[in-house]
């Protein structure tokens, strides 16, 4: 989660102006980093009073999680047996709060409840099997907040949606690499 944003003096450095074309124009701009780059949503959601459980959900594999999450059949089925949060890229040119309000009624089939943030992170991965060099690079913007009942919301996109005990799951219980989007909120799962 760490990335070099500068060379020595500014050697080699690239502000994240992206423009169309495939060869950088000046200081000022480059292309997109060769493994990608996301803007994503995390709704952390806690039962009233209770910031140690957080809102996590296993997918239902018969949903419309291409249109709703651009998840596809192979990652659904890999993260079938996994908790996830409701959480998304963003959509293009999506403001954040609105992509935050979208997931609540996309993903939980309710309106977003008050939250605080966002709390913004950026973190770079690297990626073994793609053909760049470049990691991966994510900026997360998480929303944080109480649901208004201690009873976790039924929706149509999971099979079970429950409030989860964060310290109670192993890494590998959490799906989409999410266990360092808790980290990164505080509530990092155990090893």
């Amino acid at each position: 989660m760490s990335g070099a944003a500068t060379g020595p003096s500014g050697a080699g450095r690239r502000f994240a102006r992206f423009r169309p074309g495939t060869v950088p124009i000046g200081i000022g701009t480059s292309v997109v980093p060769g493994n990608g780059f996301c803007i994503s949503t995390f709704l952390l959601l806690h039962p009233p009073g209770d910031r140690r459980k957080v809102l996590l959900g296993r997918p239902d594999l018969d949903a419309p999680w291409l249109e709703r999450a651009g998840l596809d059949a192979a990652r659904l089925r890999d993260n079938a047996e996994k908790w996830m949060l409701p959480a998304c890229q963003w959509l293009v040119f999506e403001e954040p709060h609105a992509s935050a309000e979208r997931i609540a009624r996309e993903m939980l089939d309710a309106p977003l409840p008050p939250v605080a943030g966002p709390t913004v992170f950026s973190d770079t991965t690297p990626r073994t099997t793609a053909e760049s060099a470049e990691p991966h690079w994510d900026v997360h913007f998480l929303y944080e907040g109480d649901w208004p009942t201690a009873t976790p919301p039924r929706a149509r996109l999971w099979r079970e949606l429950e409030f989860r005990d964060v310290g109670s799951l192993r890494r590998a219980e959490i799906g989409r690499n999410q266990s360092d989007i808790l980290d990164l909120a505080g509530l990092s799962p155990p090893a």
